[in-house]
């Protein structure tokens, strides 16, 4: 079952990559550290009636993007180090296929539902 996630989500990346002409690692950092967080905010916004996280958000990324001399080797570099941080878990049994699926895919899960609940409960008060 974990094989499988962590296929379907590499070939999902993959497939990104390929028609954006991006690399998978770029592709892979832009959704990891960009979107995925990006998202967390507009909901934390929505929950908090305010919209300073995603303005925020949106300025650091456009001063980001605009200073980034060369994001193809920002994103290898940073890619790698998201590899040295998943294989830290090889160290309690764990593996890099595992640990990518639990850490980048499960967790992401569970974040977004705890968020869409407390959506979901403030909408019953």
């Amino acid at each position: 079952m974990i094989k499988s996630i962590f296929r379907i989500v590499a070939d999902a990346l993959l497939y990104i990559a390929k028609i954006t002409g991006l690399t998978y690692n770029e592709i892979n950092i832009i959704v990891y550290y960009f979107i995925i967080p990006f998202t967390w905010l507009i909901l934390l916004d929505y929950i908090f009636k305010f919209h300073y996280l995603k303005a925020g958000f949106i300025i650091f990324a456009v001063v980001f993007f605009l200073s980034c001399k060369n994001f193809r080797n920002f994103s290898d570099w940073l890619f790698d180090k998201s590899v040295d941080f998943l294989n830290i878990f090889n160290h309690i049994g764990s593996n890099y296929v595992a640990s990518s699926v639990w850490i980048c895919v499960a967790i992401q899960i569970l974040i977004y539902c705890v968020l869409f609940m407390i959506i979901i409960l403030q909408k019953w008060k």
